[in-house]
Parts: C-alpha cells; structure tokens; sequence
C-alpha cells in the first residue's frame, strides 16, 4: 500500500463510487449507525479471502498490509460498544447509546492557518480525494486497556500534501464538533469544548497516520468518531480525535483539550509509553478487551519501528 494524494476519476474509483452512494443514503436519513453499509477498499481482491463470508455474504476482510499488525483483530461488539466519547456521556456504554441520533451529513470540514490551498470541504468530496485503504492497528487506551481495530481511511500525508503547508506550519490541530443539542455530554463542564488535539506535523506526515472514514469496510459508527476521525496508533488513545470539524497549521504548538484539564496527567505527545507511569497507575501492561489477563505495554504500541526516529534526542520522560 502506497499512501498517495492523486485524485483519481470517480469512473476509475470503486472506493468513491460506494463511498458517494453511501454519502447520499446518509443525507437522506437512511444512515445512523451505519451497521449494514459497506466500503469497498483499494487492497486488491487476491488480498481478500473469500471462503470466509461475513453475514451479508461478503468476503471477510484480511489485513496483510506493511502497515497491519498480526495480532487478532477485537470482536467488533467491543470496538463499538466499549468507548471512551465525552460527548456523549461518561460511561463505556453511553456513546453506543447516545450517538445514534448524531447527523453526519451534511458535514464540512475547514481547513485553514498556515496552508497555501485554505478551504471548507464537504466531507464526500474530501474523502473522494483519496483512494482507501485497510489498516488493522492496535489501539491502547491510556486508562490501561487496549483493542485491534479494523480502520478504514486515507493518510493524513495525503491531505497535507493536497493542502501544501505553508513554510511557517509545524504544527496540525484539530477540533471535533460540539453540539449541545446532538451531544449530551457537551451539555456538562466536564471539559473545555470543543474538543481539540494536535500533532506535530512530522507526526502527522508519518504513514501510519490515517484520517479514518471506515471500520471493517463499513461505514464509520457515529459511536467511534464518524464521520472522520484521526488514528495514530502509536498515541494514547485521546489523542485520536472524533468527529473532527477543523484541521488548521499553526506555527506554534497548540495547547490541547487534555493537557488544559489535567497538565500534569496529559502531556502533548501521549506517546504510548511503558516506562512512564500515569500519576494514579502504571503502564507498564494493559488489558486487551475481551481478555481476563494482562500483557506487557510496548514502547510506542509495538509501533517504534516507524515512529521512534520522530522522538530522536527527546527525552520522553519529560515530553511525555
């Protein structure tokens, strides 16, 4: 898999053609949980194993991409009724519950600071940009447990370059929408809203950094941050924004939702750390849903083989 920003046809695009129909059948009403819709990928069809049929008679999904960890993907009961989702209640269970009634058509992205292409998208047209790809990555929560997700997106990279940073940009924050009237928990102080989180943008550059549209092939549940969110798998788990309304460059580092509430909980890089503990628990292993025992953390989720060289020369320690 070759992340790449050429904007294909849509006659040449099977991935745009179902992502588009699903798009209409969205702003029409049809779409709430997405449950039954399918997204088709660019993972040629050899990749697919076709003696394993999901329940609409579909392929199941394989992940062997130079991206995709061996691990076992979670049960998707898990992945989309285990949640942590402020918006929409304090509970595991509450996004599942409440997010149903979340509209994610239309929706338009704002793209804008220090970029020489600034524009407000439509999320269709953005995500027709980009061929999609399967990632299968694990996910590790900071609060110590962890999942395998199935995610289905396009690279970060592949926007920024569309967008071309400007020459100042070094950083990429992102706000989520906050809608007290479609999101409970935004009627609470329990966080400064709208939500934000950022990256640097060599960190957002890197090719595991993937705006997801998709889980499993279907479409983004709204419980799990429809209808884009970002996935950098290497982070704790919040720094993986939901439902993300604004992507802006700034020169200067952007103070986040997080490291505002709890600044000596929440550092800005939240890189998955074994090492450094949380001030009220240890990292050093994690409980994978699903499981009853425990399993030792790795540095950077097991992905440091790709990210380390990002951190070269800083002690992550104190740039936790």
């Amino acid at each position: 898999m070759t992340p790449t920003d050429k904007p294909q046809s849509p006659a040449a695009s099977p991935a745009r053609r179902e992502f588009l129909r699903q798009g209409g059948l969205a702003a029409a009403g049809a779409l709430v949980l997405a449950g039954g819709l399918t997204l088709v990928s660019r993972r040629p069809a050899a990749a697919r194993t076709p003696a394993l049929a999901g329940a609409q008679g579909l392929p199941a999904r394989v992940y062997t991409g130079p991206y995709d960890t061996k691990e076992p993907m979670s049960a998707l009961g898990d992945i989309t009724g285990y949640n942590n989702y402020y918006e929409f209640g304090l509970d595991k269970s509450d996004p599942a519950r409440n997010a149903g009634t979340l509209k994610t058509r239309p929706w338009t992205v704002q793209i804008g600071g220090l970029v020489r292409k600034p524009q407000t998208v439509d999320i269709d047209t953005l995500q027709s940009w980009f061929p999609l790809e399967d990632r299968l990555y694990r996910m590790r929560c900071v609060e110590g447990w962890s999942l395998v997700i199935p995610w289905m997106g396009f690279p970060l990279a592949a926007l920024l370059r569309r967008i071309e940073p400007g020459s100042g940009a070094k950083y990429v924050q992102f706000t989520s929408l906050a809608d007290p009237a479609q999101m409970p928990g935004v009627q609470g102080a329990v966080l400064n809203w709208p939500y934000t989180e950022a990256l640097r943008l060599d960190e957002a550059m890197n090719p595991l950094t993937l705006l997801a549209v998709g889980l499993d092939g279907k479409v983004l549940p709204n419980q799990n941050g429809a209808p884009l969110r970002l996935v950098a798998p290497w982070k704790y788990g919040f720094k993986n924004i939901k439902a993300i309304t604004h992507i802006t460059l700034t020169a200067e580092q952007p103070r986040t939702t997080w490291s505002i509430a709890a600044p000596d909980e929440y550092g800005f890089y939240a890189n998955v750390n074994p090492a450094v503990d949380h001030p009220r628990w240890s990292q050093a292993s994690e409980r994978r849903i699903g499981e009853l025992s425990r399993r030792p953390t790795l540095p950077f989720n097991g992905y440091g083989e790709q990210v380390a060289a990002l951190y070269s020369g800083l002690d992550l320690r104190r740039n936790f």
